[in-house]
């Protein structure tokens, strides 16, 4: 009888160490932007995520109405700018991509303010902030596991996770949004890492 409980046990065992691996490393690098979408710039230029040059990108999903983690976590990505132009990185070999989850009330002109608010005042400064249809959005939301909805009253609730892809486009990192899981000098040391 004790044969079968230790059968048992190991076959357990085993089944959550398949799961821990599945959920902890091969479903996030399989997660990528998905090719066939393309976006709009906050002023207005087509964004395609296909064929995009080799980065180590950042992507985070927010709305703008958000009122406190999603500017919170825009906030320390802009601090993770400033050292990253400091190190001669950013926009050359690091991109940030913003990407609202609600398109329909985000205009360009608000996604424009709340990327002006991070220091960002037009395209080609090595961080794009986009909106795309409701399909597009759920597309691109889809492929990282990225849950959101709209309970009804605008205020959005969402999976409260940043990206880090590789120059492949794979998700090599996830990382918490918000002021206190967002930590700037880990993120700065991961990517750095990646880029040597």
């Amino acid at each position: 009888m004790k044969k079968w409980y230790m059968i048992v046990a190991a076959l357990v065992l085993v089944g959550i160490s398949i799961g821990i691996f599945y959920f902890a490393v091969y479903k996030p690098s399989a997660m990528r932007l998905p090719d066939d979408v393309t976006m709009e710039t906050a002023w207005g230029a087509p964004y395609s995520f296909d064929d995009l040059p080799p980065k180590v990108r950042l992507v985070e999903f927010i709305y703008t109405n958000c009122p406190d983690i999603c500017p919170n976590t825009t906030m320390q990505m802009a601090k993770l700018r400033d050292r990253l132009q400091k190190a001669g990185v950013f926009g050359r070999d690091v991109e940030f991509v913003t990407i609202t989850i609600d398109p329909a009330r985000d205009t360009k002109e608000k996604l424009q303010t709340y990327a002006n608010t991070f220091g960002v005042t037009a395209d080609g400064q090595g961080w794009v902030f986009l909106r795309g249809s409701e399909a597009e959005t759920k597309k691109t939301a889809d492929a990282f596991n990225f849950q959101y909805r709209d309970p009804g009253n605008g205020m959005m609730v969402h999976t409260s996770l940043a990206y880090l892809l590789n120059r492949d486009g794979r998700v090599i990192e996830q990382i918490g949004m918000g002021e206190s899981r967002f930590r700037v000098d880990e993120v700065y040391e991961v990517i750095m890492d990646e880029l040597s």
